[in-house]
């Protein structure tokens, strides 16, 4: 059974006992985490993706509404609130679905069957596309083709992504994020936030460091296990 990854940002301890069981009662969910508030969640979420958050939205320091829309592709948002009056700012922002407070297992389930419904449809859809060798990404303001075996891997830049290849390097507006979903996962891994590297092209490796063509790229803490289990 797939296990849909995700985390809970609420500050109250009763509603992260609530959320907490009622993750635990559902088979696809895979709680990885719960914060308090948002500013360690933005530090957990960039070394980790998940595909599901349960965000409430009075939290300490940051709103969870103003951390919703500083991010640029958000997992699905499930809202938590005990007020009703941010509904229609959370659908705005394309929440999932909004709870209220206190929250019935029922009305959980619901909202979760509604998440799990659509990652699995955006999943056949990826499935189905046409098994190609190579991707178009944008470069300077026009379409470049590039061959998945010619990549040595890739490196984030903010906004943009060096992809390195023996023959020339190109920096495309693309998140890391966004490229990985491209690339077919049985030849790349991603093992820093910033780095995803080519499988075939690693030429030697330690728990720290990957080796491409020379290049040492680092592997990140939360990687690790992923990596080495592999």
């Amino acid at each position: 059974m797939r296990k849909i990854k995700c985390i809970i940002i609420e500050d109250e301890p009763l509603a992260v006992n609530v959320l907490r069981d009622y993750t635990g009662q559902v088979p696809q969910l895979q709680l990885m985490q719960v914060f308090h508030e948002v500013v360690s969640a933005r530090e957990y979420l960039e070394n980790i993706e998940v595909e599901l958050i349960f965000l409430d939205i009075h939290l300490p320091k940051i709103s969870g509404l103003d951390f919703l829309r500083s991010l640029k592709n958000p997992p699905a948002i499930i809202i938590t609130s005990a007020h009703n009056n941010y509904a229609i700012d959370g659908f705005d922002l394309g929440v999932a679905d909004y709870l209220l407070k206190p929250i019935s297992f029922p009305r959980f389930f619901s909202a979760v069957t509604k998440v799990i419904g659509n990652l699995s449809e955006q999943s056949t859809a990826r499935s189905q596309k046409p098994i190609n060798d190579f991707l178009f990404l944008t470069v300077n303001r026009k379409k470049v083709r590039i061959l998945f075996d010619e990549i040595l891997y890739v490196e984030s830049r903010k906004e943009y992504v060096e992809i390195i290849t023996p023959f020339k390097i190109h920096v495309s507006k693309i998140s890391t994020s966004e490229l990985e979903e491209l690339l077919p996962s049985s030849q790349f891994k991603r093992v820093h936030r910033s780095f995803i590297i080519a499988l075939n092209k690693v030429s030697s490796y330690t728990k720290e460091h990957v080796e491409i063509h020379g290049k040492l790229i680092p592997i990140g803490r939360t990687f690790k296990k992923d990596y080495f289990n592999s």
